[in-house]
């Protein structure tokens, strides 16, 4: 009887120790949960040049890398541009070489003789000017006669000193400022034809980033502004959370400090939550202005507006099989 006893007041004292034990759970406050999202560096890859695309040469869900090909796109007008601008460039630099390298041999001989022989024509004129004019001082012509032989050899003198002008022009071949304006002349050209060039170039747009394509939002045939993305990739190597947090939560979050958590996309299904393989994250920015306030009571009747401020965080591992938009569950 009194085994009995003993055993009814055993069991009675359990039973007092699960029910003790089940309010103090109870009466305990619950775990704070903070759900955030997965975010990964997204690039709009965008043509410089109007066109009409010809030909798409990637798809959603293809990993490209940098420099690889992602669209063509048809532009007469720029070809057209090029053509002109290539015609122009060669005649500037024909200039321009005409410029430095001066008159022909041929056309420096023709000023020589034309000059030899004004001089020859001004030296005859010279001397039957002084024929004239001693005869003239001796009263054998008229006076007349003087100076139309003097007016022949001034006009003789000069026109041979105009051939020997022409002919020191032409060994002295153009300008210097000549010579400088058509360099200029022949490098602004220059700088048309590789403006035109680099526009053809972007015709063909390549990807500037590696990663996974995301959007394709253009068809082929279609016409594409200028500055329109056309294709988005995201780069799954460079990923973070994004957290709202309270501003009383706030000071477990510091720029630099570290936290665990868990993406339940990831989890092996029926897993037991202490085996579940969380990653560690490291908090890199927390936002300069609250986004939005939560109202929190403190005491009857009375409350406070709890801002939210946004935090981002990035696993110090890569996460094998994490994507945008995945949910992170921090305890």
């Amino acid at each position: 009887m009194k085994t009995k006893n003993l055993s009814w007041a055993v069991a009675g004292v359990a039973l007092l120790g699960v029910l003790g034990y089940g309010l103090w759970r109870a009466a305990q406050p619950e775990a704070e949960v903070f759900q955030g999202q997965m975010e990964a560096q997204e690039t709009d890859i965008a043509p410089k040049v109007t066109g009409r695309i010809s030909q798409i040469l990637v798809k959603e869900g293809d990993h490209v890398a940098v420099g690889a090909l992602l669209l063509r796109i048809d532009s007469p007008e720029i070809s057209a541009k090029y053509a002109q601008a290539t015609a122009a460039s060669e005649a500037a630099l024909a200039l321009s070489q005409k410029a430095q390298n001066g008159a022909r041999p041929e056309e420096i001989l023709m000023a020589k003789m034309n000059w030899q022989r004004a001089q020859s024509g001004a030296d005859l004129a010279d001397i039957s000017f002084k024929r004239v004019a001693g005869l003239a001082k001796d009263g054998l012509i008229a006076t007349q006669k003087r100076d139309e032989a003097e007016a022949n050899f001034k006009a003789s003198r000069d026109a041979a000193a105009a051939a020997k002008a022409q002919y020191d022009l032409a060994r002295a071949g153009a300008r210097s400022e000549d010579k400088a304006a058509a360099r200029a002349q022949a490098r602004q050209v220059a700088g048309v034809v590789a403006e035109v060039a680099a526009a053809q170039v972007e015709t063909e747009l390549k990807s500037p980033v590696a990663g996974e394509v995301a959007k394709v939002l253009a068809k082929t045939g279609e016409l594409s502004p200028q500055g329109v993305a056309v294709v988005s990739v995201v780069d799954l190597q460079d990923q973070w959370v994004v957290l709202n947090v309270r501003e009383d939560q706030l000071q477990r979050f510091m720029i630099g400090s570290t936290f665990d958590a868990d993406l339940p996309a990831l989890v092996r299904s029926g897993a037991p939550a202490g085996a579940r393989p969380g990653v560690k994250f490291k908090v890199f920015f927390i936002g300069v202005l609250p986004d939005f306030a939560t109202w929190r009571a403190t005491r009857a009747g009375q409350g406070f507006d709890a801002r939210t401020f946004e935090v981002r965080a990035r696993p110090l591992a890569p996460i094998a099989g994490a994507r945008p938009g995945m949910s992170v569950l921090l305890r």
